[in-house]
């Protein structure tokens, strides 16, 4: 399976979801590179930037579940790079 590089920005606005998305993002832990939220006061949300390794039908699941949450949105960006793994 092709295993590729991806970033997901994800913005908070409804705070009640945040619980949720903490649990889909441990439930993907295997697959995420790091992890940066920033709290943003001023506006009453949250932004929170994800990079994952993973094959597509993982990210695409992945963001497929945040994206599903009341007041969430999430956009992903992939790059070119790619890795070539053995099926196990």
């Amino acid at each position: 399976m092709q295993s590729r590089v991806a970033v997901m920005s994800i913005i908070v606005e409804n705070v009640d979801s945040v619980e949720a998305l903490n649990a889909i993002l441990h439930e993907y832990g295997e697959f995420i590179i790091g992890r940066m939220g920033i709290p943003y006061r001023k506006r009453a949300i949250n932004i929170i930037s994800v990079a994952v390794d993973a094959d597509q039908n993982t990210i695409s699941a992945l963001s497929g579940k945040i994206g599903k949450l009341s007041g969430v949105s999430v956009k992903t960006a992939y790059s070119g790079v790619t890795d070539q793994t053995a099926d196990e």
